[in-house]
């Protein structure tokens, strides 16, 4: 197929990008800067999502999509809920305006659709209820992108993922407000110590980049008029103290924390897959915690 990856500069969507070149597809990545790197063989295209006219004479007629650009941090969208809503909203809208009739598009959203259910693990049948602007915003494209496609101008496929980690080609993620990047920094002796909320008793799941970016594949033919959500994740669980203490053991360093009061969060967030294992055939590979950050780890020191 002749694929298109919207972010394929960014950590998830280089990931997404190298995995369907391998596969054999033909990739294009758009990207909004000729200087960004992407995988071998993956053909820059220079293009923003928010010009529009400019976007319709760059893209040629794909026969899938895999939508990745977004704006995605949490906390930096309560400051600036217009700009995510105008990244994440308005970007998908005029790229699904340009598309051509009969593409298959896998767009990437997020667990934070969800907010904080009292089910878990979360299957697809959970409400959404977002708390946050980026979780908003996110569930308004998947909205786009599914309304779209039940006109049967395109096939839709939507990826919730929850944690995603890992590097892959030596690129970790670049998000240090993330749980495990800041705790490697630390073992890196670039951060003094790492602060954590309350007694470190959240669970959370991780996902390997890698296996997220083979989900992607798997999702992406999609006949028009399908309407398809499945979450990607590896539905195992670890305490915020359990990802300290295999980080210290992984890096054979020490990672001094400093525990703050506790904050308003959810004790448990864990991912149902059944759906994504049954439909697609798709299990991860990487995504054991000490795989996760000895990659991260590896990316971070080499």
């Amino acid at each position: 197929m002749k694929v298109l990856v919207t972010g394929a500069a960014g950590y998830v969507g280089y990931a997404v990008a190298r995995r369907l070149t391998a596969a054999g597809h033909e990739v294009s990545g758009l990207v909004r800067d000729a200087g960004r790197t992407l995988p071998p063989g993956v053909r820059p295209v220079i293009g923003d999502l928010l010009d529009p006219v400019a976007l319709g004479a760059v893209l040629e007629p794909y026969d899938g999509v895999c939508h990745l650009a977004a704006l995605t941090r949490v906390r930096a969208s309560f400051a600036d809920p217009l700009g995510f809503f105008a990244a994440n909203v308005q970007g998908t809208v005029n790229l699904l305006a340009v598309l051509p009739p009969g593409c298959s598009v896998v767009y990437g959203s997020t667990a934070a659709v969800y907010g904080t259910p009292e089910r878990q693990p979360i299957p697809e049948t959970e409400t959404p209820a977002p708390t946050s602007p980026y979780g908003a915003s996110k569930l308004a494209a998947e909205h786009a992108v599914r309304f779209h496609a039940r006109t049967g101008a395109i096939g839709a496929t939507v990826l919730r993922t929850f944690n995603v980690a890992g590097s892959v080609d030596g690129r970790g993620d670049p998000d240090e407000t993330r749980l495990i990047p800041k705790a490697l920094l630390v073992a890196a002796g670039r951060a003094s110590h790492l602060e954590i909320n309350g007694p470190g008793t959240a669970v959370r799941e991780y996902l390997h980049v890698d296996d997220l970016a083979a989900a992607f594949v798997l999702a992406l033919p999609a006949e028009p008029g399908a309407d398809r959500v499945y979450n990607v994740g590896s539905g195992r669980g670890a305490s915020v103290a359990e990802v300290v203490a295999e980080a210290e053991r992984v890096t054979g360093r020490p990672i001094p924390t400093v525990h703050n009061p506790p904050q308003p969060e959810p004790p448990l967030l864990l991912c149902d897959a059944a759906a994504v294992h049954r439909d697609l055939g798709w299990r991860p590979q990487h995504s054991d915690l000490a795989e996760i950050i000895e990659s991260s780890w590896s990316a971070l020191t080499t």
